[in-house]
């Protein structure tokens, strides 16, 4: 999957949450500080360039669709983070969050009995 800039993942994040939408639908709900919507027009012609977004012509409007879900985009995300700066390597990735204390001890000892939960199940 191919990435997206920090501007197209906003444009993407607003657009995930509407379920999809027009032009100034999706220029007032972008968060501050808010971007003219010629420049949100521009950003959503290169999320369908990538196919990230589909176009619904509606006469002269377009409606925007999402093509690839939050789900997916995080997934992919996650992934290429994983491969580009730990070595495709999940643990790595834990080790250095609980080194730079974004995840606890107690956080992970209760995600392992999450997990052990769901095993069971």
């Amino acid at each position: 999957m191919k990435s997206l800039t920090r501007a197209e993942e906003q444009v993407m994040k607003v657009l995930w949450d509407l379920g999809q939408g027009l032009l100034m639908e999706i220029a007032d709900a972008m968060p501050e500080p808010k971007v003219h919507k010629n420049t949100v027009a521009t950003i959503l012609k290169t999320l369908v360039d990538k196919q990230f977004v589909q176009i619904e012509v509606l006469g002269r409007i377009h409606r925007y669709h999402p093509l690839i879900s939050r789900e997916d985009y995080s997934k992919s995300s996650l992934v290429n983070l994983a491969k580009g700066y730990f070595e495709g390597s999940f643990s790595k990735v834990v080790s250095f969050l609980v080194e730079e204390k974004k995840l606890s001890i107690h956080e992970i000892e209760f995600l392992l009995k999450e997990l052990k939960n769901k095993e069971e199940e």
